[in-house]
């Protein structure tokens, strides 16, 4: 997996619109109670008013938490981190005070966009605080604190040396020692310890304010944003997953014969799950680190896109302007000027930054940027045309009431970056002049490997995090069982497991950013499924006559004008609506992923000819 997400500055928790509604004011109205003695009927009227006031409020509020976290990201002090503290701090108790008075009008037949809007701000929140006071506070500090744990954590040896997690994550994607990695992994995991009851408390809290939302709990509520019931959405995942499953066991099959040819069939038994701390990721998530351990032979393309990118006089500024043709040649308009002026592309000398790649958009109009420490390289010329894409789909939805300035769910918004990414093939090299001549076929299974270390392996992790939580939310998973069931789901869904013993005094779940971090995970596998849907799609729509893991919209005017007709619906209707603008079906698919690694799943059948495959 490509490790970036774009920012959309407020998107943990919402983004607010300008538009009065214009629903009927004779409507259906309940009683709900202000105080212990007071009653108030409520009416369809009181709720466009309280949108449209709720908009007016969180639109300013939104620009104003943009901008703080704008000049905290790209001057990191003292003081910018307070200023950024504090309104995100106001933003939260705006949101969560907002949230429940929308509440109130859950039983009002109110109109299309009000409804929508009014379950928008409900679900805005990640973690709905209870609305005692004092539970509220205990809520912020337990985030505060999980946060703490995990951003301060380091293993320390019994030398006296530490490492970082950064430290940690380079060694582990380049050592070849299994002591070593042992070492690490377990290392890293005493940092999670201290949070399981911490985590046990933040699960009751939440719960509470979920509850109060009129959800069952906070994983329901989560699930409750995707369009359809909580519980078909679930049942929607294992059908998708069910569609990757045979390609995923082919890969882990493949991958565990080879660790096993490294280190020993005693050591990575051939019908057991794969140590977890063999992969080359520290989570076990993406394994494009051990490439050099399962590559196919003679699988050299023969060209190094970071040498051409020097050949070409590529600096930072030139590989942003590249990436911008590719959109503009597809029909969109260039991006404007001041995104040029206000963007980071290169690491400052004199101050700290935030460098992880992201997209903004400050005023939810035309003020786009990307934050970037720009390195010359292939891998970064890929990244800058995910990150535009985030940008050409805010600047696509800008027209949009605020609270449907957000992709059609949460997986959309990565997976137009990706699928963006998946056009910067070979051929789009050779055609926007920086490679003389693309390989050809033989050359792909190299290309189709590494990319499904990353793409394939990833989907099964990025199933199971949620689970696990899921499970944790609705009270299936006791606070005594936390980490026994979270190995249970890795086994089960990845085919990993823990290479030493592990006990409820561990909290592994932890260690993940993630679970302390409360990011919701399902994101990333719906955009692991979507892009490669997308990509598909697309190039049927270009009029590609090449096997798709070889197609590029590049140039596509065609490609071009489907594509913006969906990202100018933003989250205005439900995503089923907007996926089937592309792809001509309301219901995701994943066999586009299979038709992608196509010929890697030949490879595979064939060298997994004789294995015992399977955990």
């Amino acid at each position: 997996m490509i490790p970036f997400r774009f920012k959309l500055s407020m998107s943990a928790l919402m983004v607010a619109s300008t538009l009065a509604l214009t629903a009927c004011d004779a409507q259906v109205s309940i009683d709900t109670t202000d105080s212990p003695h007071t009653k108030k009927a409520v009416t369809a009227k009181d709720a466009n008013t309280f949108i449209t006031n709720t908009e007016k409020e969180l639109s300013a509020l939104y620009l104003e938490s943009s901008r703080a976290e704008w000049i905290y990201a790209n001057f990191i002090t003292h003081d910018t981190f307070a200023l950024s503290a504090e309104v995100n701090r106001k933003m939260t108790e705006t949101v969560v005070r907002l949230a429940n008075e929308a509440a109130k009008y859950d039983e009002l037949e109110l109109d299309y966009d009000a409804r929508r809007k009014l379950d928008k701000l409900k679900l805005a929140l990640t973690l709905p605080a209870p609305q005692d006071a004092d539970k509220t506070a205990k809520l912020s500090q337990i985030v505060a604190e999980l946060g703490g744990l995990y951003g301060k954590g380091k293993y320390c040896k019994e030398d006296g040396s530490c490492l970082s997690l950064g430290d940690m994550t380079s060694k582990m994607a380049t050592s070849r020692d299994y002591n070593e990695l042992l070492d690490l992994w377990q290392g890293w995991r005493e940092i999670s310890k201290p949070m399981r009851p911490l985590y046990e408390q933040q699960v009751a809290l939440t719960n509470e304010g979920a509850k109060e939302l009129g959800y069952a709990d906070t994983g329901a509520m989560w699930r409750s944003k995707y369009d359809m019931p909580a519980d078909d959405f679930t049942t929607e995942l294992d059908r998708i997953w069910g569609q990757v499953k045979p390609l995923y066991n082919s890969l882990h099959c493949h991958v565990r014969a080879k660790l096993g040819e490294k280190y020993g069939t005693d050591k990575v038994p051939q019908d057991q799950p794969i140590p977890a701390h063999l992969l080359g990721n520290m989570w076990a998530q993406a394994w494009g680190n051990i490439y050099d351990v399962v590559a196919p032979d003679n699988a050299d393309p023969g060209y190094d896109v970071t040498e051409l990118l020097a050949q070409n006089n590529y600096d930072e500024l030139k590989m942003v302007k590249g990436a911008e043709n590719f959109f503009t040649s597809m029909g969109f308009d260039a991006l404007p000027e001041t995104f040029y002026e206000r963007s980071l592309f290169v690491k400052p000398k004199d101050r700290d930054v935030q460098c992880h790649a992201s997209a903004w958009n400050i005023d939810s109009k035309d003020d786009l940027r990307i934050k970037m420490c720009i390195q010359r390289t292939g891998e970064e010329f890929s990244v800058i045309h995910h990150e535009l894409g985030h940008n050409f789909y805010q600047r696509a939805y800008n027209k949009q009431p605020l609270f449907y300035q957000e992709s059609a769910n949460d997986g959309f918004h990565e997976a137009i970056g990706d699928t963006i990414a998946l056009s910067v093939t070979p051929g789009y090299l050779k055609e926007i002049g920086l490679l003389e001549q693309v390989p050809d076929e033989s050359k792909d299974i190299g290309l189709l490997m590494k990319m499904a270390l990353d793409k394939v392996a990833f989907v099964p992790f990025s199933l199971m995090v949620d689970q696990w939580r899921w499970q944790v939310f609705s009270g299936e998973v006791t606070p005594d069982n936390y980490n026994k069931a979270w190995w249970e789901l890795r086994e089960k869904y990845q085919g990993v497991q823990a290479p030493i013993a592990r006990s409820e005094n561990d909290f592994d779940p932890g260690a993940k950013y993630h679970v302390p971090g409360n990011t919701p995970y399902t994101r990333y596998f719906l955009a692991h499924i979507l892009q490669f849907e997308f990509h598909r799609s697309l190039c049927e729509i270009a009029g590609n006559d090449k096997a798709i893991h070889r197609c590029s919209i590049y140039n596509s005017k065609e490609a071009g004008d489907k594509l913006n007709a969906m990202l100018e619906m933003g989250s205005s209707r439900p995503w089923q609506e907007a996926l089937e603008t592309v792809t001509g079906k309301p219901q995701m698919d994943a066999t586009a992923m299979l038709d992608y690694f196509a010929p890697l799943q030949t490879y595979l059948d064939k060298q997994n000819e004789g294995r015992n495959c399977g955990w």
